[in-house]
């Protein structure tokens, strides 16, 4: 089997993928706008890119992990885009963005005789650094099958749900839940810290127990220890999700009021400009609220 793939955005995520699919023997060519990226790239075995269309000319299958709208469409279908490529790669893209504006960039690709897979990721950064990914896979099902040795190489399990644009729709729901999660877990040990306990141990505790959660478990440590970079995903990212979510939610006329709540604790972090420290951070706005900060004393 060949194995040869592009990826193109090499921000937290994309940066990890390309790790760990070069430490499975892949050969990778990236591109990314950002030359410390990209020199960090290249230090770590990767081929570099001038621009999405050359990843696309050299590679038969195509990663996409970008974080803006604007840079997505660029990348499908602008001058430079994959679109223009000469070459017929299968492209996986695994942002979180509109389902609408995915569909759009399929059309764009379908027209250059071009497959385009809607492929979300569930995990954080350090996840991904781990390989510890959950592919939400969506649309051709041959391409999303010739794909498999792809996703193996970094992610830790590959589900296929169907239609294109389910994968996105799978991610909304698992990123409603993360959204809550992580604010639950922030919450509990504030309150465990308010109440005297030791939040080291009352993580080791809990992490392993019916009220554990994955975002317990993987942004509990990060609380405990007051630790919010380098992040594993930025607030500014995360609101950006939350925005997509909600207009999702609301077009379907579904009430998300637990969501809604557990969001305020992002926005209040973005506005006391944390936007790039990890969502984790949500803890430390939750300790100024409640009088529970590093330095205050416990309750007696």
């Amino acid at each position: 089997m060949d194995k040869v793939v592009g990826i193109v955005g090499l921000g937290i995520m994309g940066s990890a993928m390309a790790n760990n699919l070069i430490k499975d023997g892949f050969r990778v060519v990236g591109f990314d706008v950002a030359q410390a990226a990209m020199a960090a790239f290249v230090a770590g075995g990767g081929v570099p890119a001038p621009s999405p269309r050359a990843v696309a000319d050299q590679t038969p299958f195509v990663i996409t992990s970008l974080a803006k709208l604007s840079a997505f469409h660029a990348v499908m279908s602008g001058p430079d885009g994959i679109a223009s490529s000469t070459n017929a790669p299968i492209v996986i893209d695994m942002c979180t963005l509109p389902i609408e504006d995915k569909e759009a960039a399929r059309a764009a690709l379908a027209a250059a005789g071009k497959i385009l897979l809607d492929c979300p990721v569930s995990g954080t950064g350090a996840q991904a650094a781990r390989k510890d990914l959950f592919v939400f896979g969506s649309g051709d099902r041959d391409a999303f099958d010739a794909a498999q040795h792809v996703f193996a190489g970094m992610s830790r399990v590959q589900k296929y749900v169907g239609r294109f644009g389910d994968g996105s729709r799978m991610k909304f729901i698992a990123n409603h839940l993360v959204n809550i999660h992580n604010v639950a877990a922030a919450e509990a040990l504030v309150l465990a810290r308010k109440a005297g306990l030791d939040a080291q141990m009352v993580y080791e505790v809990m992490a392993d127990s019916a009220g554990s959660s994955r975002m317990l478990q993987v942004r509990g440590p990060l609380m405990v220890a007051g630790t919010y970079e380098p992040p594993t995903a930025r607030v500014d990212l995360h609101i950006k999700d939350i925005g997509i979510i909600a207009e999702f939610a609301a077009g379907l006329g579904c009430p998300t009021p637990v969501f809604t709540a557990a969001s305020q604790l992002y926005y209040a972090a973005l506005g006391q400009g944390r936007g790039a420290q990890d969502t984790a951070v949500v803890c430390e706005v939750l300790e100024d609220l409640a009088g529970a900060g590093r330095n205050s004393k416990p309750a007696s």
